[in-house]
């Protein structure tokens, strides 16, 4: 299988392309500051874009068999500025526009776009929600619901197009995980404020196999949720980091510290949702970690 990735080198791109490499795919990966791991094998290529056009890399669409955009500015990489709201929104409408001009262009189009998301598309504090739940009104939601829309146009012109709502995707090199345990490391972790908050999780690697799952499902379009089937509270989560580490779990932060040192981006770290993988259990996709203590003993223990 042929597959292009773009926004391919943050951590969950990364990983997708070593599963994929692994799987025995070939992989293209667009970005704007490409790597070249010299661990990987020669089934891997590099484009440079600018993540907003179809300069340079747009004929390699008629090669490939299936898309997978994970492109945008990073949501916890500053404080949400105006400037910073703008860039992550523009981000990723600029580059969902232009995978759609070059998948219309192509000759041969690829047989499936998967476009990423976030559970933040539902909004914060809801419960119990599946793929049918309709969209918040907060900043986060909006911008999942600008990001899925960008590529929206690819299903007009016959491509199916599956959205990926992915929960917190744990993983020990990097994104949320690493800085969650840094404090137990140095005996003062615990959950975040009185952590009864829901955190959607699952494990990185569920998370790059429902994606390839997806890929070669040709019964699958519209939304997915990918996270594991037991959400847990906050706490629950920074009880099994300290079992984990063989550290205690007895120093919440106060959720005013957060506000005053992210600002509204410490929406992400206080509010919650549990979100469940309606259509991946409806599918018969099987987790490897459906426990978060399994998940977090994995990758830390």
């Amino acid at each position: 299988m042929r597959v292009l990735i773009a926004g391919g080198t943050g951590t969950i791109g990364r990983r997708l392309v070593e599963h994929l490499i692994r799987q025995g795919d070939y992989v293209t990966v667009l970005s704007r500051q490409p790597y070249k791991p010299a661990t990987l094998p020669a089934k891997i290529r590099f484009a440079q874009w600018d993540g907003k056009s179809v300069e340079g890399w747009g004929p390699l669409v008629k090669d490939v068999d299936a898309i997978v955009n994970f492109a945008g500015a990073g949501l916890s990489d500053a404080r949400w500025s105006p400037e910073r709201k703008k860039l992550i929104v523009e981000s990723r409408v600029n580059a969902g526009q232009a995978l759609v001009e070059a998948i219309r262009a192509a000759e041969n189009k690829p047989k499936v776009l998967i476009q990423a998301s976030a559970v933040g598309f539902y909004g914060p504090g809801k419960t119990a929600i599946t793929e049918s739940a309709g969209p918040g009104d907060d900043f986060l939601a909006g911008v999942c619901k600008q990001w899925e829309a960008s590529t929206e146009a690819v299903e007009e012109i016959g491509v199916r197009r599956v959205v990926i709502r992915s929960g917190v995707v744990l993983d020990s090199a990097g994104g949320a995980l690493p800085k969650m345990a840094m404090p137990f490391r140095f005996f003062v972790g615990g959950p975040v404020s009185f952590g009864r908050q829901w955190v959607s999780w699952i494990h990185y690697l569920d998370e790059v196999r429902a994606i390839r799952f997806l890929i070669e499902n040709e019964s699958v379009s519209g939304a997915v949720n990918l996270t594991a089937p037991n959400p847990v509270q906050n706490r629950t989560l920074a009880r099994a980091i300290g079992q984990a580490l063989n550290r205690p779990s007895l120093f919440p932060v106060p959720g005013f510290v957060l506000k005053i040192i992210f600002g509204e981006m410490s929406t992400v770290l206080l509010d919650g949702q549990q979100v469940l993988p309606g259509r991946l259990d409806g599918c018969g996709f099987q987790f490897k970690f459906p426990a978060v203590e399994q998940a977090v003993q994995d990758l830390l223990g």
